[in-house]
């Protein structure tokens, strides 16, 4: 039976938020010791070396060098790739200082965003049950921005920088891993004068001296690589909306390993708008589900 490529993006989208909403927040909370500007400048390098290796492997090569003879792509994936650096910060920054839930409040934000974007950019259908859900997460949205005692910037920056990401990616047309490539690149000067400063000034915790925390960090590359692979690929083949609302896993096992886990406070006005965005996603998907 062939599968859809709705059904395809949603399996990659799934599968991409299972594993930042697990496996992401375990890993790089057990490196909560280290900078967290120093774990981003990790998560560069390491992405750029592992997606060269991969780039190599299947002989696609010539596609990442015809990326820049694009001037109006080469422009985008720079923009992309600024965002995502900027996303990946913002979100360590989160996790080494016990604000995973407030940090889960943008991820709140970018699906509906994505949503919204969808409609506006890409003509993706918005029928009234789909209209319902999307209110009730504005509802959820506002709810919980009022009872927050101050604005949740973090939060707010994680949600726009995101969206945004997947906006302007889903306007090129490009092979998901050497898009990757071509934003790993772009950021890895950046991350190599960052690396240069940390160990100009005696800042860092990596060293050949400690070979074992070496080789854990050097795991950053393809714990950063696989999510946000799965996670691209299931906008490109399902587009913004029906990728965005799936993307709602991701802050719900944040909440979870917060709250159970990490033991990070969450009050009941934080469950009531967790059960008004679960109730907009289960009406989004369950339409999703009888119209294709």
């Amino acid at each position: 039976m062939k599968i859809s490529n709705l059904k395809k993006g949603l399996i990659f989208a799934s599968l991409g938020s299972f594993w930042w909403g697990i496996f992401g927040v375990l890993y790089f909370k057990h490196f909560s010791f280290i900078g967290h500007l120093e774990l981003v400048l990790h998560r560069c390098v390491w992405t750029a070396l592992m997606l060269f290796i991969t780039t190599l492997l299947l002989s696609k090569f010539n596609l990442f060098i015809n990326v820049f003879k694009k001037p109006k792509t080469l422009f985008i994936l720079f923009i992309t790739g600024i965002l995502i650096f900027a996303n990946w910060g913002i979100w360590l920054y989160a996790v080494a200082t016990n604000k995973m839930i407030d940090a889960s409040f943008g991820y709140f934000i970018m699906p509906i965003l994505s949503v919204l974007f969808g409609a506006i950019f890409f003509k993706e259908v918005l029928n009234k049950k789909r209209l319902i859900s999307i209110f009730l997460v504005i509802i959820s949205i506002i709810y919980l921005l009022i009872k927050f005692n101050t604005i949740p910037w973090v939060g707010i920056s994680v949600g726009l920088a995101w969206s945004i990401y997947n906006l302007l990616r889903k306007t090129i047309k490009i092979d998901t891993d050497i898009g990757l490539f071509v934003e790993s690149v772009i950021i890895l000067p950046f991350a190599l004068i960052g690396f240069y400063l940390i160990f100009q000034n005696d800042l860092n915790d990596f060293t050949i001296e400690n070979p074992s925390l070496m080789f854990l960090l050097l795991l950053a590359g393809p714990m950063t690589v696989i999510p946000l692979f799965l996670h691209v690929k299931g906008v490109e083949l399902a587009g913004l909306g029906p990728s965005g609302m799936i993307f709602y896993i991701v802050p719900t096992f944040h909440f979870i390993l917060g709250f159970f886990y990490y033991n990070e406070p969450f009050s009941n006005d934080k469950l009531i708008g967790f059960i008004l965005i679960w109730i907009a996603v289960i009406i989004y998907l369950k339409d999703l589900y009888e119209n294709n």
